[in-house]
This record gives C-alpha cells, sequence and structure tokens, in this order.
C-alpha cells in the first residue's frame, strides 16, 4: 500500500485554481456591497400605498440585538400636534413624531421576527415581522393577528440617497 502524497502536482494544481478563482472573485464581490445592498433593516424607510407612493417615514434602529421603529417626521414644517389618541398604555395621547412602532424584533434565519407593530390609527397591537428584498432596497413588513397566515403585507422602499429626503439621526444605528 503506497501512502498518500499530499504534494501530488495534481493537488498542487487545484488548490492554485481555486485560490485563482477566489482572488478574482473578491472585487466583484466588494462592488455588490458597495452598490447598495444593505443586510439589515436599519435605516430610514417609507411605507408604500397601493400606488407606490411614499406615506410617511419609518426609522429602524438596532438596540442590544433586537430591531425597532419609529416614526419621523416628513420636513421640519410637519404639524407636530398629532397624536396617538387610540393608543393604550405609555404610547397614549403620544405624539406621532418619534412614536415607536415597531418593538422587540429579532434576527434569525433570514427574516425579523417576534415582534410587533402599533397601528396610531385605530391603537390596535399587531404581530410584526420583515424580511429584506431587492437586495436590501425594499423590506416587506407583516403584520398578523396571532399567526402571520392571519394578516397582511406591505412593502416599504429604503430612503437612504433618495433626492429631497434628508435623513435624521437613528439612535443605535
Amino acid at each position: 500500500m503506497r501512502p498518500f502524497n499530499v504534494c501530488s502536482s495534481r493537488l498542487m494544481s487545484a488548490l492554485r485554481a481555486c485560490a485563482l478563482i477566489l482572488l478574482a472573485a473578491l472585487p466583484v464581490a466588494a462592488a455588490g456591497a458597495a452598490s447598495g445592498r444593505w443586510s439589515t433593516p436599519v435605516g430610514l424607510w417609507s411605507p408604500l400605498d397601493h400606488s407606490g407612493k411614499p406615506r410617511g417615514l419609518i426609522a429602524i434602529y438596532e438596540n442590544d440585538g433586537l430591531y425597532y421603529g419609529r416614526i419621523e417626521p416628513l420636513s421640519p414644517t410637519d404639524d407636530r400636534s398629532a397624536r396617538c389618541t387610540h393608543c393604550t398604555g405609555s404610547r397614549k395621547d403620544q405624539p406621532l413624531d418619534g412614536l415607536l412602532l415597531m418593538r422587540h424584533l429579532r434576527y434569525r434565519h433570514g427574516e425579523y421576527i417576534g415582534g410587533d407593530i402599533l397601528d396610531p390609527r385605530t391603537g390596535r397591537i399587531y404581530g410584526c415581522e420583515l424580511h429584506l428584498i431587492d437586495g436590501g432596497r425594499k423590506l416587506v413588513m407583516r403584520g398578523y393577528l396571532g399567526i402571520p397566515l392571519l394578516g397582511r403585507s406591505e412593502v416599504w422602499q429604503r430612503m437612504q440617497g433618495q433626492p429631497g429626503v434628508r435623513v435624521w439621526p437613528v439612535p443605535g444605528a
């Protein structure tokens, strides 16, 4: 029985080929990351209405491994008197600007799950999960009662880099 020769020319050729392929792929991977691929939902988002038009701003941030979302003003001239009159608990009668909309989402297997989202128009709280699409330029937010099957989804668009959108400071980002 012959001992296995680790330094065989075939093995060395295969290793060199793999190394060359990996080195060639690095610039391509770096270019993809620089061209707008985001891996987390942290940032400024706009829910889209049925016609695809933005209808507000939500800042999503991370704190101790959990993700939260708050309502942001569209512009410095927004009416700041609107309050969450239908909300309960600590959110009762709080201003809508800065109101914590989403809470306690955690990352698991490519999705952000286990949190809840507030509908400030009704004061109702729903289960919530998110997942990124389109290279992180959009996300799908699913709000539901009890189980995700009993809910509806909305598409949100990332607003960083959009003309005319001022990115307000986001804690933890």
